[in-house]
């Protein structure tokens, strides 16, 4: 998301009121106001400074990626060729392009919520105590007239056990409504596990857990969270980090259509509050400079460039001074563009259009409690001067917009960044062009020099002794060209030279670095589609192998995007969820956030084969007495990431269903033997009718087959029948 399609939204980003959002402003004098805003620009001072080398290795990259020559590189006079050979371009987009599938490919998003191994607060499993009635089932009139009594409809079981099922009983009434069935009729469910296997049972702490899993994947699809993912995607593979911000409240617009009394529909929106995600580019984030992750730092600068209509934007968010903003706007704009924003430029002349912009940096950090009772804060007694205070604050123009105490619970920054390949000893991981950055430009040489080379070498050169030719000729070659000779010297006067052609040395040296390239990035050429059969391709199975082993160095940046965004990322919507969420979805529980990368994918698949294996060893009728069968199907169903509570039925609709499917086995059973009248039995069980005749065997006697057939007989021959 750009900045003006984030301030299109200002108003319904950030928080919400105070009553909703827990957020305390901080009510400052002008004198410890205007120091705050001294603190707020030193500490991005400092953070801006620190970043200059990183800005240098970005920067490099991407010139590398776009195939652009840095502005201070210098070609000699008798280079003629800038050809610029994108291989960084192929290598970050075939990086980007495994990442987004196996993050995106799956149809669901690889955040997991489950539960605790000992769950507190929750029971792991719960029944239903024996002798309470269970849930009524729809039956015909007339059963209902005679069996006003009975205590369960579901009155069915195995042969003997005193249990029937009611003629005309169906489904109708309870499927997918069990819930609310029992709610109903007053049902209560008591902690543990049951003895009885007849006995409903469920499992409380399990199901919190899913339904939080489906609340988060739900709410950032609708927010759109997975193109903003995406974008940070991609300058993580650039750059070497990418970085995500949020979730913050934001208060979606939903249409609704209702009928008046006169038929016709009126539009009546409804806002719900949502979490929302948003990309920040690596440009403009500047961490604490003695961070090597976002776990170590104190505080976090975030730039923003803003005109004069954003700007008034941030009047209509919570707790931002109106006078303040409208101060900064007469003082005019204050932006000055860094050097790495000219590098970035394609064009130059836009640098007469950025007049009129604003710098607002957004502060999130701590502060000390002692200072904060310096400059007027107001905090509780038991909080110790040792103590530290989280801040939101925006500054521009040396005004403070907002001060706000962090209103989020736990307090925590709002910020992931995630590297594509960690540097433990820096805050900025290192990226796919930075890897082959030494690859890149000798491969840009060795093209260069082939190219000059061929120019000569494609041309003839002439070696013309002119004291042989008569003066004033012109020396322009064509076919039928005549140079008139004067007396002199015998001998040839005009020479055609060939130059040597290097080109060949020059392309062999650019395949070796290619090569090289693509052991710096872990990125075999053949899995974005080199050409060319070599002799591990020329086989599936072979093929197979190679991409398997490839696939080891992108394991290991999922596992970074696993540990440093997807998991970060779910516990801040679990957190947002349990302040935020105003729904009746049952979230509540022991619960832990997992992420689902490329290991947990494959721990998916083996666990669906182990549960189908188990399931067909629990067919054997030795075992099938000890086997919970419907927990099973139940687990099976949701490792092939199937909802259960659609598919599957409840243990009572599965005897209801079994006896349906029984009749109907046994009905199908006999129109089978009643199929063919007045056919009796043969001696292998097929019918005895009419005796069949033979079939015939044709003039050749093989049926009219050609297996066996021989020569034909000729003339005179004792098999010969004219």
């Amino acid at each position: 998301m750009n900045e003006e399609e984030m301030m299109d939204t200002a108003n319904e980003l950030y928080f919400e009121p105070e009553e909703t959002a827990g957020g305390m402003e901080m009510d400052l004098a002008e004198d410890v106001r205007n120091r705050f805003v001294g603190l707020v620009q030193d500490r991005f001072a400092e953070a801006s400074d620190a970043r200059d080398f990183d800005e240098q290795r970005w920067l490099t990259a991407y010139h590398n990626y776009r195939g652009i020559y840095n502005k201070n590189v210098r070609f000699r006079e008798s280079e003629k060729s800038k050809v610029f050979v994108k291989v960084t371009k192929t290598k970050v987009l075939a990086a980007f392009g495994q990442l987004v599938d196996v993050i995106f490919g799956t149809g669901e998003f690889p955040i997991g919520v489950r539960e605790t191994k000992l769950p507190e607060g929750v029971a792991m499993y719960s029944h239903m105590e024996a002798g309470q009635t269970g849930i009524e089932t729809s039956a015909p009139p007339e059963y209902e007239e005679e069996n006003t009594n009975a205590p369960n409809i579901y009155d069915v079981g195995y042969e003997g056990d005193g249990r029937e099922l009611p003629a005309g009983a169906t489904l109708t009434g309870t499927k997918n409504n069990l819930t609310s069935a029992i709610d109903e009729a007053g049902l209560e469910f008591v902690d543990g596990p049951s003895a009885d296997p007849q006995a409903l049972e469920r499992s409380p702490a399990k199901q919190a857990a899913r339904n939080m899993q489906t609340l988060i994947h739900d709410q950032i699809e609708e927010s759109g969270g997975s193109s903003e993912l995406r974008n940070a995607l991609l300058e993580c593979t650039l750059f070497g980090t990418g970085i995500v911000k949020g979730p913050f409240n934001y208060n979606k617009t939903l249409s609704r259509w209702t009928k008046n009394s006169s038929g016709e529909r009126d539009y009546n929106p409804l806002e719900v509050r949502v979490p929302r995600i948003e990309f920040v580019s690596i440009w403009d984030f500047f961490p604490d400079p003695s961070a090597t992750s976002i776990d170590d730092c104190e505080y976090i600068v975030h730039r923003h460039k803003m005109n004069k209509s954003q700007l008034r934007a941030l009047t209509r968010m919570p707790f931002f001074n109106k006078d303040a903003i409208r101060e900064c706007i007469q003082m005019g704009a204050d932006y000055v563009e860094k050097d790495y924003e000219n590098e970035l430029k394609d064009d130059q002349s836009l640098d007469d259009y950025s007049t009129g912009q604003f710098e607002v940096i957004e502060y999130w950090g701590i502060m000390d409690a002692e200072y904060a009772r310096e400059v007027g804060m107001d905090l509780p007694d038991e909080v110790d001067d040792l103590d530290e205070v989280q801040v939101n604050a925006w500054v521009s123009n040396g005004k403070l917009l907002r001060g706000v105490v962090n209103p989020f619970t736990p307090y925590r920054l709002p910020y992931n960044a995630f590297p594509y390949e960690r540097n433990p000893y820096s805050f900025f991981g290192i990226g796919v062009a930075e890897n082959m950055d030494d690859s890149q430009q000798i491969m840009n040489g060795h093209a260069r020099m082939a190219i000059d080379n061929l120019a000569l070498a494609g041309s003839l050169v002439f070696d013309v002794d002119e004291s042989a030719l008569v003066g004033g000729q012109s020396m322009d070659i064509y076919p039928g060209k005549v140079f008139r000779r004067q007396a002199g010297m015998p001998g040839q006067a005009i020479h055609g030279v060939k130059f040597p052609n290097t080109s060949n040395e020059n392309m062999m040296m650019f395949d070796k670095f290619r090569q090289l390239a693509d052991e710096q990035t872990g990125i075999p050429s053949y899995s974005h589609g080199q050409t060319g059969v070599q002799s591990m391709t020329r086989t599936a199975s072979g093929m197979s192998m190679l991409l398997g082993a490839a696939s080891l160095n992108i394991k290991t940046v999922i596992k970074n995007i696993d540990d440093f965004l997807l998991k970060p990322l779910g516990q801040a919507y679990y957190q947002w969820n349990m302040q935020f969420f105003e729904g009746e979805l049952d979230i509540q529980g022991d619960l832990e956030v997992h992420a689902m990368g490329t290991n947990s994918l494959m721990q998916k698949e083996v666990r669906s084969q182990r549960l189908t294996m188990f399931l067909q060893t629990a067919q054997n009728p030795a075992i099938a007495p000890f086997v919970k069968i419907s927990k099973i199907v139940s687990e099976l169903a949701y490792s092939l990431d199937l909802d259960p509570n659609e598919i599957l039925n409840d243990p009572e609709e599965a005897a209801i269903m079994a006896q349906i499917i029984g009749a109907q086995n046994v009905g199908q059973g006999n129109g089978e033997a009643l199929g063919s009248v007045g056919e009796q039995p043969g001696a292998m069980g097929m019918p005895q009718g009419a005796p069949q005749q033979p079939p015939e065997l044709g003039a050749t006697g093989t049926g009219g087959g050609n297996i066996g057939t021989g020569a034909v007989p000729q003339a005179g021959e004792s098999e010969f029948t004219g």
